[in-house]
């Protein structure tokens, strides 16, 4: 798949220009994306010849009382209900495709009569005003019509309707595509709540209706789609926040839009995005053979305060897991022995009272880290402020680290050297003064890491990393068992670690925005390792440390 997002306008103009100035016939994109749907709809509901197949005879028990609340009675209308179930015993899988009147619509109704011809019993259904359909959705209709199929107006309150849904294997969301931008009313958020109470499997063309495709935000509801088929470039929506959460498996499709010019629409300048799905790979070089503990980066972390003598300690550990040669740690003089007996590899040192010398210990280092549980103490913001001047290392600021900088962003925009800020999104909501919840994540993302050229790792579901020259990765690893306190300790002492590494950073710091984004996927990467091993509960940021070799060996080249 091309790792290149597009936007919902991007996808736009990529469609136009394939039609109106490359040739390419519209019906034929439709074609090759219902059949990319279609598909998935088979591999769910299974083999067409498979009588009473596992999705369906699962479906038919208690069918009837769930439908109509009651056990029917012979000769009734909910007796035919009944026999209506019972049938689906006899019958090829049942597919359901629920089809609004845009062209995402008439990639529904084609892939109806694509799995109607090739076995299935399928079922079209049409939301919404029939005048409002495209050209091209009627031509569809046409030849679903040709095939022995049609498309059927749909009432949610219909209870015939209901009992044959409930009974499909499948079911096919085409209602809206990426053009959706206001909140789902009516029949269509109706319709959407009937499929997600269905619990069965469901495929998402294109996107899970409801999604704003650019930004991952639920528009009033949205279907909770197992497979999301998307088309010719991934949408940064299928990837953040609650977009991410819906969209199940998403499987990228080419439907014969050039990839020159998808590649050159979203690809080119600076303002790219790269989607970095748990799938892939983030290949890290062979060490040079040569090299010593000094090539491999000397950390200086500045973190800890009374009641927080964990958050030095794990972010130390992560970033020696990660491969940095040196780790100094510095924490304040009171919380000193508490750290000391805990750190093996990293050196610890209480904070002197002599500001030169702290400055001097963090100048002869590569990399500054500091932030983890560093408290909020005016002293201590004082004291971040000052060092982010009078440092002309890279910096990493995490947790308080930034907190410090609420204020005061003129300390960050006056500084030369590469800094790299990991907040979530209460942290960017207090450095920024903006909203909560922040709803546009990568823009806001870029917009500030342009604005005050600096990296920007905005943490949360498909965490964001934005870089100066307008360049966004959005993560596509991660679970929420890696919501605990500590797991940001362990991102940002990774990130400091792979900084510090000069054949990964580069000597002019070239990738410093690409190694934070590489770190948050392997942060990431190792919480999913977790999640398989130990579960999402029980899960601790400790765990994600320990997960970290394997997930590096994983991504390290055979060869250099």
């Amino acid at each position: 798949m091309m790792p290149y997002a597009a936007t919902t306008a991007q996808m736009k103009e990529l469609d136009r220009i394939a039609i109106e100035e490359r040739g390419i016939h519209s019906l034929e994109l439709m074609e090759n994306a219902a059949g990319a749907v279609a598909r998935e709809a088979a591999s769910l509901a299974g083999p067409p010849k498979a009588k009473g197949a596992d999705p369906v005879a699962r479906a038919i028990p208690g069918v009837i009382w769930k439908a109509v609340g009651k056990e029917p009675e012979a000769g009734t209308r909910e007796e035919e209900l009944r026999r209506l179930a019972e049938s689906a015993r006899d019958e090829p899988p049942r597919i359901g495709i629920f089809c609004g009147t845009g062209n995402n619509g008439g990639d529904g109704v084609a892939a109806a009569r694509i799995l109607l011809q090739g076995g299935y019993r399928v079922r079209a259904f049409l939301v919404g005003d029939r005048a409002k359909m495209t050209p091209d959705e009627r031509a569809m209709e046409e030849k679903l019509l040709a095939a022995g199929g049609r498309l059927e107006p749909f009432d949610p309150e219909d209870a015939e309707v209901k009992v044959w849904l409930s009974t499909c294997g499948c079911v096919v969301d085409a209602l809206f595509g990426v053009g959706l931008r206001r909140p789902l009313e009516g029949v269509f958020r109706a319709t959407v709540e009937l499929i997600n109470r269905g619990g069965g499997q469901v495929v998402a063309c294109d996107l899970p209706s409801g999604v704003d495709g650019d930004t991952g935000e639920v528009l009033g509801a949205a279907v909770r789609a197992s497979v999301t088929v998307t088309f010719t470039c991934p949408k940064p929506g299928l990837y953040m926040g609650e977009g991410a959460a819906l969209a199940g498996k998403v499987q990228v499709e080419d439907i014969g839009i050039p990839a020159n010019l998808a590649h050159s629409m979203v690809a080119q300048g600076a303002a790219v995005t790269e989607v970095m799905p748990g799938f892939m790979r983030c290949l890290l070089p062979r060490r040079p053979a040569a090299a010593h503990k000094g090539d491999f980066g000397k950390l200086f972390i500045l973190a800890g305060s009374e009641g927080y003598t964990g958050a030095p300690v794990l972010a130390a550990r992560a970033a020696l897991r990660t491969g940095a040669g040196l780790v100094f740690l510095g924490v304040p003089r009171s919380i000193y022995p508490i750290v000391a007996v805990k750190c093996d590899e990293a050196m610890p040192f209480p904070l002197p009272e002599d500001y030169e010398k702290l400055v001097e210990k963090a100048r002869s280092c590569d990399v500054a880290l500091i932030g983890p549980g560093l408290g909020l103490a005016p002293e201590t913001q004082q004291l971040v402020l000052r060092l982010l001047e009078d440092m002309d290392l890279p910096v990493v600021l995490d947790a308080d680290g930034i907190n410090a900088l609420a204020g005061h962003i003129d300390s960050l925009d006056k500084r030369r050297s590469p800094t790299i800020l990991t907040p979530h999104a209460g942290e960017f909501a207090r450095l920024t003064g903006c909203l909560l919840p922040v709803r546009d994540r990568l823009t806001a993302a870029r917009d500030f890491a342009e604005a005050h050229k600096c990296t920007l790792v905005l943490k949360g579901r498909g965490t964001v990393t934005a870089a100066p020259e307008g360049q966004c990765w959005i993560c596509g690893t991660g679970n929420p068992g890696m919501a605990k306190g500590g797991s940001g300790d362990v991102l940002a002492g990774m990130i400091a670690a792979l900084l510090g590494q000069k054949h990964l950073a580069g000597s002019d710091g070239e990738n410093v925005s690409q190694m934070a984004a590489w770190a948050a996927w392997y942060h990431g990467k190792a919480g999913d390792r977790c999640a398989e091993a130990l579960g999402e509960y029980a899960m601790l940021p400790r765990d994600l440390i320990e997960a970290i070799p394997e997930v590096l060996k994983e991504n390290q080249l055979e060869y250099p």
